[in-house]
């Protein structure tokens, strides 16, 4: 196989990009570019310097995961990472070895977590799938060229449609694609396939807080402001997002609140971000899984029995306030501690706390914001309608210094929900059953309006429907894991498996791409031109620095080469900077009008903003930072903040004169508590919460081939109190069995006093026996259709229980591991704004 050594140095002459030379070392530099990390949407800058290794200086390979033992082609089991496809050598020795620095940005000030640090070893991952793949006759996945592989899709894909239909076809997306890629994405199932049977995976991420703000402000963007606004507030309420863990770097715009006093964290679990409210810094409040709308509610009850709401902004800036009062009486605190467990006093003592930090009544402004842990819920929607209700009555949203937010996790979580990827969405975050949106769209596409496919399944039904009677038959899989991502995950693998064509575009053989029928092997972040959307909705350049290595390609390219081998005339184009053209037109006039951007503008403005000097982290250089959405192009503004014909500066806040609704005025809307859908009985008497942790991300298929973060966690854990473990027979560092309706898992026990008693917690990087996915549900939200990962009911077990009786074991005077861990743990990752690289990941932040 041959491997490509040439590096990107100069293609589009990105900004903050050097010339060649060669280092003291004897390997050959090739440049430093200017790009952002492949994580977290927090999307930290950093530069990157590929070095081309000499033979006096062999380049270091990173291994695959260990944990599976590598095997001769790729079996059709799922064996996950570690499998090697016969053919599919990478030859790391030969690639170039890519240094990483920190650059100062807005969101991250220089600093860089422990996944950014190592970002680069994923670019080296020794299985790394470089030819593509077809499984053959003896179950086995054999490599084969291009021409076969997508001779033999295309044309299984065309008898499948005739056969039975454009939705036996199916597509699934996911919130890491670039703007361009998930825009080619969902053109290409409405216009080559003609399928409606298009989701992505960013319906586990974001989707309650999407149909929430939707409802409330008439757009969505999950912060209406830029996050360094977030330094100047007096308080933040933060519900359902470990911050220190999931993007380190982001806890310094939390100082201001902590050194008032002012942070408040609601967490069922002692996180680490919980943490940072101790020693009078703030809050933490640590309700019953599953009744975080309990505490909201109470807050709110607090905030109008006590008269402490913005009386004059609710007036003039809102509509349904008296409904929602009314509604709301019936939580006071009392009450609601005896549902979410949160003391009554706590509950007054946070609310009064929050609104003195309001405007109205002269503080420095505060903030809620939500996360996973709170709309990864069957009442997700109505939780973060109810935060925003409590945010409106404090007169918070639309103020400069306040205001409300929803925190995006994956890279491009926000744009990749913006441009058609979405089940009942066009790009601009216009909705497929508008026909003013399917007649734009389709002018821009060159097609017939009639001709483009209604409302498709969201995924989890999606994916339930998947070789049933009338189901999609095949199925393309883009930028996911859904055996280990999914909910109820063994479903998930026996849908999967029922299909007559699995089709995987991967850089890596994941788990899912393991059960496919055919592998597409495509490029990752360092070696693709493209943009993504930040948290903030701002849209920034993501760059080239290395070729793909050997026959990888970019999804555009083959999206391209389906289309033409399928027969269509849809017009498809391969460069990035193209697509993106034809993307900012189809958004044109949309709620997510990217009209008025460009590769050429956004590479121009940065790079004006490096040459003045002027690029800091306040966003001082208008576009030296990347421009916010909206940014109409100067003859469809309809913001008034374009200057003449001048260009559009951007939006990087919202709402401060009108909200995206047709009254201009937000929309309070009456909710109530329900409670999980799998609630805890005898028969299951324990909550089961997940989450992540500091050194892994999602599925895992990036950073468990990323040698110190896999040394620094290995395999997956449970979280369980020392009484409840006591009372079980679970030993500490012991295997500990969970059980729910849907599955059972095994792992690693660890006592801590981080969890309630009542509820144990296992991060869901894992698959296999330390799968978690296999026990959550898949019930969803009724307005997002969002599952409820966060909490189900599960039977609690030793694997090999102790001789000893429980009873007699000590519970007072244990000493849980998670105590001693969470200082160290806290203390790393208050450090990441350092911009030195550590020297071991244990360090690392």
């Amino acid at each position: 196989m041959t491997t490509s050594t040439t590096a990107r140095a100069d293609a589009a002459a990105p900004p903050s990009t050097t010339s060649s030379g060669t280092t003291g070392t004897g390997s050959r530099s090739t440049g430093t570019t200017s790009t952002h990390c492949p994580y977290c949407a927090l999307q930290c800058a950093m530069s990157l310097t590929p070095t081309l290794p000499t033979p006096s200086t062999p380049a270091p390979s990173t291994p695959a995961p260990q944990s599976q033992t590598p095997v001769p082609g790729i079996p059709a089991d799922g064996a996950g990472p570690g499998a090697a496809a016969s053919g599919a050598d990478v030859a790391p020795d030969v690639r170039p070895v890519v240094d990483v620095q920190p650059r100062q940005f807005p969101t991250n000030r220089g600093g860089l977590c422990q996944k950014g640090w190592t970002s680069a070893s994923v670019l080296r991952a020794s299985d790394r799938i470089t030819t593509p793949l077809l499984r053959g006759a003896d179950g086995a996945l054999r490599p084969a060229s291009w021409d076969e592989a997508l001779g033999l899709v295309a044309g299984r894909l065309g008898a499948l449609a005739a056969e039975h239909g454009p939705a036996s076809v199916a597509v699934f997306g996911g919130g890491g694609l670039t703007n361009e890629k998930a825009y080619a994405l969902g053109k290409f199932a409405r216009t080559v396939l003609r399928t409606p049977n298009i989701d992505y995976n960013g319906r586990f991420c974001m989707a309650s807080a999407a149909a929430g703000m939707n409802r409330a402000f008439g757009v969505d963007r999950g912060l209406p402001f830029p996050l360094a606004d977030l330094g100047g507030a007096q308080a933040v309420l933060l519900l359902g997002s470990n911050l220190a863990e999931t993007m380190p770097p982001s806890v310094q715009h939390l100082e201001g609140a902590r050194a008032a006093g002012g942070l408040v964290v609601v967490d069922p679990r002692r996180s680490v971000t919980a943490g940072l409210a101790d020693d009078g810094r703030g809050i933490h409040l640590q309700p019953v899984p599953g009744t975080d709308m309990v505490v909201l509610l109470a807050l709110l009850h607090v905030v109008w029995s006590e008269s402490l709401e913005d009386v004059a902004y609710l007036a003039e800036r809102t509509t349904g306030a008296d409904d929602v009062l009314r509604a709301c009486a019936a939580w006071w605190p009392e009450r609601a501690e005896g549902v979410c467990g949160v003391p009554a006093d706590e509950l007054r003592r946070a609310a009064r706390l929050l609104a003195a930090a309001s405007p109205a009544r002269g503080g420095r402004g505060a903030y809620v914001l939500t996360g996973r842990g709170v709309e990864q819920s069957t009442q997700g929607t109505a939780t973060v309608t109810a935060a925003i209700n409590l945010a409106l009555a404090l007169g918070l949203p639309g103020r400069a210094g306040s205001g409300f937010g929803a925190v995006t996790g994956q890279g491009n979580g926000q744009g990749g929900r913006e441009h058609g990827q979405k089940a009942d969405q066009l790009p601009g975050y216009r909705r497929i059953d508008d026909p003013a949106a399917r007649e734009h769209v389709a002018r821009v596409w060159g097609v017939d309006p009639a001709t483009l496919p209604g409302p498709g399944m969201p995924a989890v039904a999606l994916l339930r429907s998947l070789g049933t009677p009338g189901g999609p038959r095949a199925l393309l899989v883009h930028g996911s894991n859904l055996v280990v991502s999914a909910p109820d995950a063994s479903r998930v693998v026996e849908r999967l498996r029922s299909l007559d064509l699995l089709v995987v575009c991967d850089t890596v053989p994941s788990e899912t791409a393991m059960l496919a029928d055919v592998v597409l092997p495509v490029t990752q972040w360092a070696e693709e031109e493209g943009t993504m959307t930040s948290l903030e909705g701002r849209v920034i350049r993501r760059r080239k620095v290395l070729d793909a290595p050997g026959e990888a390609r970019s999804e555009l390219w083959i999206l391209a080469e389906l289309a033409r081998r399928l027969g269509s005339t849809v017009d498809l184009p391969t460069d990035p900077a193209v697509v993106f053209d034809e993307l900012a037109r189809a958004s044109a006039g949309g709620p997510a009008d990217y009209s008025g951007l460009s590769h050429a503008r956004l590479d121009a403005a940065e790079l004006g903003a490096a040459e003045h000097g002027t690029a800091e982290p306040d966003d001082a250089a208008p576009g030296g930072t990347g421009l916010f959405w909206p940014c109409p192009a100067p003859s469809s503004d309809t913001t008034g903040q374009g200057q003449g014909q001048g260009p559009h500066p951007g939006t990087p806040r919202m709402f401060l004169d009108r909200f995206a609704t047709p009254d201009g005025r937000a929309r309070m809307t009456v909710v109530d508590h329900v409670g999980p859908s799998d609630d805890v009985r005898d028969e299951a008497p324990v909550y089961l919460v997940t989450g992540r942790v500091l050194q892994h991300y999602q599925s895992g298929a990036q950073t468990h081939r990323v040698a110190e973060l896999e040394r620094a966690v290995p395999a997956p854990f449970v979280e369980i109190h020392p009484v409840l473990a006591s009372r079980l027979g679970v030993d500490d560092g012991a295997p500990v069995r969970l059980e729910s309706r849907r599955g059972v898992m095994v792992a690693e026990a660890r006592w801590t006093d981080r969890v309630r008693p009542d509820t144990v917690f296992v991060p869901f990087h894992w698959s296999g026996d330390g799968s978690v996915n296999r026990l959550t549900t898949d019930a969803v939200d009724p307005i997002s259709a969002m599952p409820e990962f966060k909490v189900c009911a599960v039977a609690v077990s030793a694997v090999n229980p102790s001789a000893d009786d429980p009873a007699d074991r000590p519970t007072a005077e244990i000493e849980p591991s998670g105590r001693d861990r969470t200082p160290d743990v806290l203390s790393r990752a208050l450090t990441s704004i350092s911009a030195t690289p550590p020297t071991d990941a244990g360090a690392r932040t």
